[in-house]
């Protein structure tokens, strides 16, 4: 492999030859090899918009000269077309703020943009990452705003994505509000619920979570770029800070705004921390879903076999025929980890000091993988597990028809108690509750008939005798 040499304030450093990357590059790579991870692309998509506002403000002040601020600006938007995506090479585990990611980002598009004006890489003479790429600029306002605009980037597919599995739940319950079935709570009989009641309650626990997440946007709008390194704007002109939260707004499409108290825009990460906790509301509401689903799809000849999900796969190496709910514990799985990387974020959010949150790059990793997970997951949870999902109507009526449940419904006309010991009577005799109440007389036939229409006990009040 070839080399160059390229310094920084701290000396030279070996740099392959074909990197656009410079000397702290290098080093981060030396210094944090840590999990083989790199920083996510929308993290990435967040820190060269900024990069490429940056140098639009600050020619927009006459403080950056047009030929480099132009190069930068092009450098910027071929990185945003799609270009030079391998140079992003920072492991999410570097030192703390970001640092080492912010100059990954400085020094690929300080080269390229020499590129772009016929010079050599590495040839900082004229155009420097510090000096220009991060012109009016600290890690410690561009990290913070590359996580907010990383997440408004990555939330819209999500919400899209949320509303799609919403509307396929939504959907199988109007196909499915016919179906009598035996309601369970404390996994023991319970009295009737129509199957369309059940997936309708889905649907509208996925509309509330996708509300949640929408109730972050707000904070996320709001920019600390400008702070520069504690929040005091130094060596950002007042026209800077005006001006590139206007380009943001402009080169993204997202109202953005400039946060009305900088210092706490720097020192606070709630808005991560509420976003990651919506992401976790949302995680544990899928995951419980999952769990209906895995559970009511049982069996099919031992367990409760009241749904069948699609079969996507063989479910078993030795034994042949068996099919697993396997999109649903792919699901789970999910679940889980977005969870754990709220804790971490949590962990993290809590962490900052004084003038500063230094976990940030924990932040930017737990957050972007979380979305991107989460929206890959539903994505084919819906397509392959709910869209295809079909109901067991006749194993539905038999649990029914069976199930103790029913006898709640005597209650108001024969007493609580009366009403339970029919139902241990049941227990022990294997009869139904139907077949007590007449045997022992308690009730005429066409009263019980009129009483026990279970699609009545599947709406407010009282059966109608």
């Amino acid at each position: 492999m070839t080399t160059r040499i390229e310094k920084d304030s701290m000396g030279e450093m070996t740099v392959p030859a074909e990197a656009y990357y410079g000397a702290q590059t290098a080093r981060a790579l030396q210094n944090f090899p840590i999990s083989g991870l790199k920083p996510h692309p929308a993290f990435v998509w967040g820190t060269v918009v900024i990069k490429r506002c940056a140098a639009l403000a600050n020619m927009s002040t006459g403080r950056l000269p047009a030929e480099i601020g132009n190069a930068i600006v092009a450098a910027a938007e071929e990185v945003l077309a799609g270009g030079l995506a391998d140079q992003f090479v920072v492991d999410p585990f570097q030192a703390g703020a970001g640092t080492s990611h912010n100059m990954n980002a400085n020094e690929v598009l300080a080269n390229r943009a020499l590129e772009l004006l016929g010079r050599e890489r590495g040839d900082f003479s004229t155009l420097h990452p510090n000096d220009h790429v991060n012109m009016a600029q600290s890690t410690n306002d561009v990290i913070p705003t590359a996580i907010r605009l990383a997440s408004l980037e990555m939330l819209d597919p999500l919400l899209e994505t949320l509303e799609s599995l919403e509307l396929a739940l939504a959907a199988k319950a109007r196909e499915f509000d016919h179906i009598l079935k035996s309601g369970r709570t404390h996994l023991q009989d319970a009295v009737p619920i129509r199957m369309g009641q059940e997936f309708g309650a889905y649907a509208t626990a996925i509309r509330k979570n996708r509300e949640g997440l929408e109730a972050c946007i707000p904070a996320l709008l709001e920019l600390g770029i400008g702070g520069t390194a504690v929040g005091t704007g130094l060596n950002a002109e007042p026209d800077y800070i005006t001006s590139i939260v206007e380009q943001l707004a402009l080169a993204t499409g997202f109202p953005l705004v400039a946060s009305p108290d900088l210092f706490e825009a720097m020192q606070n990460m709630d808005p991560f921390l509420a976003l990651s906790s919506a992401l976790r509301r949302t995680a544990v509401t899928i995951g419980r879903i999952s769990n209906d689903l895995r559970l009511l799809a049982s069996g099919p000849r031992t367990g409760l076999d009241e749904i069948r999900l699609p079969a996507i796969q063989p479910g078993s190496s030795i034994m042949p025929g068996k099919i697993n709910p396997s999109m649903a514990e792919m699901t789970n799985m999910v679940c889980f980890q977005v969870q754990g990387c709220d804790q971490a974020v949590m962990l993290a959010t809590q962490a900052g000091q004084l003038e500063l949150n230094v976990m940030m790059p924990l932040i930017a990793w737990n957050l972007t993988f979380s979305m991107e997970l989460l929206n890959n997951c539903v994505q084919k949870l819906t397509e392959s597990c709910i869209n295809g999902i079909t109901a067991n109507e006749e194993r539905c009526r038999r649990y029914l028809e069976e199930s103790l449940g029913l006898v709640t419904v005597l209650a108001p006309y024969i007493g609580y108690n009366a009403s339970a010991a029919i139902a241990k009577q049941s227990v022990a005799s294997g009869k139904s509750i139907r077949q007590i109440v007449l045997e022992q007389g308690l009730m005429p036939e066409a009263e019980l008939d009129s009483i026990m229409q279970p699609q009545h006990l599947t709406e407010p009040g009282l059966p109608k005798q």
